[in-house]
């Protein structure tokens, strides 16, 4: 079992290198295919919203099938199929339905790592192990960063999709050959997510799931590309190392959160506590939105840190959740957690399209603000959960 998660976790890097790396080809892809802001938008929702779609049938899969089929197969074929399609792209439209068969490789991933662990491990580890293996897999987002400038710079974002498709089909059959499924839950089969969402205790928790991740994903995810190019004139390098400072901060904000339940003997004060501060973050960005690089940066990196509590909403919900709808129920919470970053992409390119023109700061200013709103919201509504302690 521990060498098939340790492939899991690379197969995770992968997950969050491809969910992040366009901020740094924005410039690339604009010069060689005329994508624009927009429509890298459009790819990375499309992305982001496949990927919450496939938690479904992932949910099933998992429960029915088992972590090793259900992620080496979509990894292969989504993941490394992908990736060679982003690879000899010739128009935006191309990128997108390239984005949108990784993010079928790479729905399973995480969710088949929570799955065992769900299984093979005591609930009160879960929020520790959840958060380990999302910041051990977060290297990803900085090798997105910096590092894959260069190598864009060096050889040039083709050949660095095809070395990723390479990657991928290597890391999907070290799955097939190491992952081993968890002994199955006999009694009580029978259930679906309508049964999950009958149980009162997550309806004040999934709102924040959708809204919670959104805002350190979208912009890390794309948007500070952009920002950081349309405001401060940063070139691709300049963007890649501004991105690396902010994926750094999100790996330690997961390791961060995840073993403060316990230490704090509350979950639900932890997360509130949080978002509360990534909120904060948020109206400073849209206060200080041109006053200097430096500080655009911190506060991007203080999104990032405090925006990781995704571990511990998931612990949090999974502690109401039946051992026999596990697969089931920490997919429903991914695809909330996923599902929201991608609505948020659909919505902040239209928001930026919308306000490009009125101002150079307008288009962020608005698209920082949207963040800020639906958080706050998510917030509220979270002050009525039930904390849960394992």
């Amino acid at each position: 079992m521990q060498a098939g998660l340790v492939v899991l976790c690379l197969a995770y890097v992968l997950s969050q290198f491809f969910r992040a790396f366009l901020a740094v080809l924005t410039a690339d892809l604009g010069r060689d295919i005329g994508a624009t802001p927009e429509d890298l938008a459009f790819a990375s929702g499309l992305w982001f919203l496949v990927f919450a779609a496939m938690q479904i049938p992932v949910g099933w899969a998992l429960d029915r099938v088992g972590p090793r089929l259900s992620s080496a197969i979509p990894l292969l074929v989504g993941g490394a199929g992908g990736a060679a399609m982003f690879a000899v792209a010739t128009n935006p439209l191309h990128i997108s339905l390239a984005m949108g068969l990784i993010g079928v490789g790479c729905a399973p991933v995480l969710m088949a790592s929570y799955f065992i662990f769900a299984r093979e491990f005591s609930p009160a580890r879960f929020a520790t192990l959840a958060a380990v293996m999302l910041g051990a897999g977060s290297v990803g987002n900085l090798i997105a960063s910096y590092p894959t400038a260069l190598a864009v710079e060096w050889v040039g974002w083709r050949a660095t999709m095809w070395g990723l498709a390479t990657i991928s089909a290597v890391i999907a059959t070290g799955i097939w050959f190491t992952v081993r499924d968890p002994q199955r839950v006999e009694a009580e089969q029978k259930g679906s997510l309508l049964d999950l969402l009958k149980e009162p205790a997550l309806w004040a928790i999934l709102p924040l799931m959708l809204v919670a991740y959104a805002p350190s994903g979208a912009l890390r995810g794309l948007w500070a590309g952009p920002y950081l190019r349309d405001i401060f004139a940063l070139d691709t390098s300049q963007i890649g190392q501004a991105t690396l400072v902010m994926g750094t901060a999100m790996i330690a904000g997961t390791f961060a959160y995840g073993p403060l339940d316990r230490i704090l003997n509350t979950r639900k004060w932890v997360i509130f506590g949080g978002n509360a501060l990534s909120l904060a973050a948020l109206i400073l960005l849209i206060l200080w939105i041109e006053s200097a690089v430096w500080i655009s940066v911190l506060l991007l990196a203080i999104v990032g840190f405090t925006g990781a509590s995704f571990p511990v909403i998931m612990a949090h919900g999974r502690a109401f959740i039946p051992p026999h709808l596990v697969g089931r129920g920490v997919t429903l919470l991914n695809l909330f957690g996923i599902g929201g970053v991608g609505l948020a992409q659909f919505a902040t390119g239209r928001i930026h399209a919308a306000a490009t023109g009125i101002g150079p700061t307008a288009p962020y200013a608005a698209i920082f603000g949207f963040f800020a709103v639906t958080l706050g919201i998510g917030c509220v509504i979270y002050l009525f959960s039930r904390d849960s302690m394992d």
